[in-house]
């Protein structure tokens, strides 16, 4: 059995110069071109009219092409990418831009990639309309006989109806035309509802078409809409069909603009219009000229059809192939054959010529694609926003850290750690005589070392323990105030408060490995200013030569030093308050104290700058585990968009 494509392609070609000889001038009925589409004659996507690198008839050229397979890759990685970020934080315009994602996303799914890869399928005709517009009833006059259900209750049409050729009705069954959808074969019953596509088969219907009617985009059913929407955007033509009485709905204008916004090629049919005006397509040129076979002219009824030609060119959608069709009788729930005679021609007859049914296809696809140019980039400074708020969230960070690490750097200058028991520990080391007995005087023979190594005495490693520990808790309290500090920020900030509404609540204290962290760090410093005292404390000085000391305990002189010993604010029994300064000074030198002290201060500062920097990754984690994108996201999408272009 030969394919239904190849079939369609051989009755295209039979059809083709029947056609074009019929039709003299190939437009006949727009004046613009052979569709009668308003759209020029040149595909805008750079590839055939089809937009599939296919000839027009539908067959192959050579298969798919490289320049197919680069094009359907970057649809796939655009597609990707919209997928891999979520518009998280409460912005201006984030949901439209949740919206107007999904919809690029869906039309990528419904139709943009199963159009390029299905030449030689039908062309897809949706018609779309407000409630009572008379879209099922038209779709049946169209097949001539009763297959969309129509009625007085509203809305009718809770499923769409898809009616194409019998040869076909296989194809949109299980082809990738509109994926999402569950698929049910006809006729159906009138009560069927939910998302279930209903595909009918009809010999009135030529091999190149399909009528989809779909659900009213003005339904008090919430989920119509969305299939309203879902099926426009999958749409080769989408047909909006509304009535003199409701035209100038806010709806009817805002699914235009969004058909238009989506790329569609756009055909409208004004309904109901009072008897006197002209039936059937209008030349948008002169819309008032409305006199013609149905009768003679009646001032409403030309009009109503003037204003609603009027109010197409102002919404910029003033191209449209434009259809009126008269208030009249509906019989077994359709149109007399005349009311809808024009609308048939047009689709039959784009439908059966090749020529014509590739510009529709080809300058869909493409408009749908030139689209893309702007949506995508939108969506990008959209996302540009949600990272901006994200940076703000990582200051805050930044800032409550710094803060802690300021006031931190002044607690470490000041003296305000010299209390207590650190205070208590460098009075009983500097007074009973240990200070001193830790330079050993050598006279006689100074080059000479001891041959027994000295071991610290027990009032050092008090003090060098109280030291430790003192700064230890010096630092695990102002990582907790950093920590507090993160939490009333983020609190005052609104994308704060919807990451803390999430694993982020637990982040109002140090982390629980911090302690074992500080302590490492401490001796670790300690170990180093030991280190400085061994290496860098030995001077030219003559005082260097008659005396040796003790690196630890000196070191303990230096940190004492360091930490504000003898400053206003630390009480100082004994007139001990110069003791650490004047020895350091005499042992090394002013020039050589400033340079470790400055050493050491900063090797201090450093490793307290690090266990910081290692307790606000967790906010950072926090942010990336709530799913706020970051900088990479919209600098992939401007990337995607632009290898979309240069694949195309």
């Amino acid at each position: 059995m030969t394919p239904p494509a190849e079939q369609s392609a051989v009755h295209d070609q039979e059809k083709a110069t029947d056609r074009d000889d019929k039709d003299g001038d190939g437009s006949g009925r727009g004046g613009t071109d052979r569709a009668g589409t308003g759209r020029g004659g040149t595909g805008r996507d750079g590839l055939n009219r089809d937009g599939t690198g296919r000839s027009a008839a539908g067959g192959d050229s050579g298969g798919i092409t490289v320049r197919q397979g680069e094009l359907i890759r970057a649809l796939d990685a655009l597609r990707e990418q919209l997928g891999a970020f979520e518009f998280l934080l409460d912005v201006p315009g984030v949901d439209e831009a949740r919206e107007a994602r999904q919809e690029i996303r869906n039309q990528l799914d419904d139709y943009v990639l199963p159009r390029i890869q299905a030449a030689g399928t039908p062309m897809l005709v949706v018609l779309g309309g407000s409630t009572g517009a008379g879209k099922s009833t038209l779709v049946n006059t169209l097949v001539g006989a009763r297959v969309s259900a129509t009625g007085v209750l509203r809305p009718t049409t809770s499923s769409p109806i898809l009616v194409c050729h019998p040869d076909f009705t296989d194809w949109f069954l299980t082809g990738p035309m509109l994926p999402g959808m569950g698929r049910v074969r006809g006729p159906a019953p009138d009560a069927i509802a939910g998302d279930q596509l209903v595909i009918i088969g009809s010999d009135a219907l030529p091999p190149g078409l399909a009528l989809l009617d779909s659900p009213d985009f003005d339904s008090v059913f919430e989920d119509h809409y969305e299939f309203a929407t879902k099926l426009m955007a999958a749409a080769d033509l989408w047909l909006c069909v509304t009535t003199a009485a409701r035209y100038a709905d806010a709806q009817v204008w805002d699914m235009l603009r969004r058909a238009k916004d989506n790329g569609a090629t756009i055909g409208v049919v004004l309904s109901r219009v009072p008897l006197g005006a002209r039936s059937g397509a209008v030349d948008k040129e002169s819309p008032a000229d409305l006199s013609g076979p149905a009768g003679p002219k009646s001032a409403g009824g030309n009009e109503i059809v003037a204003h609603f030609g009027e109010m197409l060119e102002e919404h910029g959608v003033g191209d449209a192939r434009r259809f009126t069709v008269p208030e009249t009788r509906v019989e077994d729930s359709r149109l007399p054959e005349e009311a809808a005679e024009d609308i048939r021609d047009w689709l039959v007859g784009v439908a059966e010529n090749v020529e014509d049914r590739t510009i529709v296809i080809g300058d869909t696809l493409a408009g749908v694609l030139d689209s893309f140019r702007t949506r995508v980039p939108e969506l990008a400074k959209q996302v540009e926003l949600q990272v901006e708020k994200r940076a703000e969230l990582a200051r805050e960070v930044e800032s409550a850290y710094g803060t802690a690490l300021a006031e931190l750097d002044e607690a470490t200058r000041n003296g305000s750690l010299l209390r207590g028991e650190v205070l208590a520990r460098w009075q009983d080391f500097a007074g009973t005589g240990d200070l001193l007995r830790s330079l050993h005087a050598q006279r006689g023979r100074p080059g000479r070392r001891a041959s027994k190594r000295h071991r610290s005495p027990a009032r050092v490693r008090a003090l060098k323990a109280a030291l430790r520990s003192g700064l230890e808790s010096l630092i695990v309290s102002s990582a907790e105030h950093g920590a507090e500090q993160v939490i009333v920020r983020w609190r005052d900030h609104p994308a704060g408060r919807q990451v803390l509404a999430g694993p982020a609540a637990g982040l109002g204290h140090a982390s629980p490995e911090l302690s074992r962290r500080v302590t490492r760090a401490v001796s670790s410093w300690q170990d180093h200013v030991q280190e400085l005292i061994r290496t860098e404390g030995v001077t030219k000085r003559s005082v260097a030569k008659l005396v040796s000391f003790d690196s630890e305990a000196v070191s303990l002189v230096l940190m004492i030093g360091l930490l504000g010993y003898g400053t206003s604010d630390v009480a100082v029994e004994g007139g001990n308050s110069a003791v650490p300064q004047r020895l350091l000074k005499a042992l090394f030198g002013a020039e050589s104290l400033r340079g470790m002290g400055a050493k050491a201060r900063a090797d201090l500062r450093s490793r307290i700058g690090m266990l910081f920097d290692e307790e606000s990754i967790r906010y950072g984690q926090a942010i990336d585990a709530a799913g706020i994108p970051d900088e990479t996201v919209p600098v992939q999408l401007y990337q995607a968009t632009y290898n979309l272009e240069v694949a195309r």
